[in-house]
């Protein structure tokens, strides 16, 4: 019996591709995601998606495969998949939630101490010798007892805000309605939010609706004395917004992993010593990979079972 024909989109790990060419017969997109490799026959074999990255599987590239029946995501964000087009067409859309919420909530909390004490920059001053001609880097800024507001209270904000309780903070966050939470405020407008606080956390699902959704105003309102920490998406903030507001101090800090048009980021990123940057790898530990890999694999497993899939989108 033939194995089902799937379309590998995207860059996967040797521990990932093995199982899935054991179960598949893969075919592969390559790194600037043209298709004119693929016969018709091929695409029209092509039944499934196995997709990772952050480039666009919009109609046009699903249409070139009539009997695509499955898209299994890699990752939680789902925000570059044209899921309506695929409900359209009945293909089924999975994602890998919850396994990655406890990594990306550490790194946001490493991103938070990293920034505020300095730690990368104080590594490079003992590195190049700086400590010993100059003497102590830079005071940082004390975090424990802050005011932390977190835009998001989804499983990723409130694993955040979990974390925050032991330094001691007055925690603080957004949602369309109130959570019920232990005895954290609820803000119904990011503003609103952003100014009631210290230090500022950015956690929503990417797609449309939260498009620029952190404006200008929150950016400011943050504060020059505040840091604003994004573990989301890029396209969540006004990033002209946010550039201006680090370049002209009207915003103390961030610790940002993740930029509209990564990895080719504005250079305008590159020359502020307020700026903590990081390569879009919040659930980037081997642990957490591997989990996220096995978790598409169950959905396609599931798909070609004819069972219900594991973590549906539509």
């Amino acid at each position: 019996m033939s194995k089902p024909q799937i379309l590998v989109f995207g860059e996967c790990d040797d521990w990932d591709l093995q199982p899935l060419g054991e179960l598949y017969e893969l075919h592969y997109v390559p790194a600037d995601n043209s298709l004119g490799h693929l016969s018709s026959e091929t695409k029209e074999a092509i039944v499934g998606i196995a997709f990772r990255g952050h480039s666009q599987l919009n109609a046009a590239i699903m249409d070139e495969f009539p009997n695509l029946g499955v898209v299994a995501n890699y990752g939680v964000g789902y925000d570059t998949i044209d899921v309506a087009h695929a409900s359209s067409r009945g293909i089924k859309v999975s994602n890998t939630p919850d396994v990655l919420t406890e990594d990306v909530a550490d790194l946001a909390i490493g991103l938070m101490i990293a920034q505020s004490r300095g730690i990368v920059g104080a590594s490079a001053w003992v590195r190049s010798g700086e400590w010993q001609q100059h003497g102590e880097y830079r005071l940082g800024t004390k975090i424990s007892g802050k005011k932390a507001g977190i835009v998001g209270l989804g499983r990723i904000g409130r694993a955040i805000g979990e974390r925050l309780v032991p330094f001691g903070m007055d925690i603080h966050y957004y949602s369309r309605e109130e959570k019920d939470t232990p005895n954290w405020t609820h803000h119904g407008d990011i503003t609103e939010l952003a100014a009631a606080v210290d230090i500022l956390f950015v956690s929503v699902s990417g797609g449309p609706t939260t498009k620029g959704i952190v404006g200008k105003e929150a950016i400011e309102a943050v504060g020059p004395n505040g840091l604003l920490v994004n573990i989301s998406r890029g396209t969540t903030i006004d990033e002209g917004a946010l550039l201006d507001a680090l370049e002209s101090g009207a915003l103390g800090a961030a610790a940002l992993d993740v930029f509209l048009s990564e990895p080719n980021l504005d250079k305008r990123f590159l020359a502020l010593d307020n700026a903590l940057l990081q390569p879009h790898q919040s659930s980037g530990t081997v642990d957490t990979r591997k989990a996220i890999g096995a978790l598409q694999r169950a959905n396609l497993a599931a798909y070609f079972a004819g069972e219900p899939l594991v973590t549906p989108v539509n």
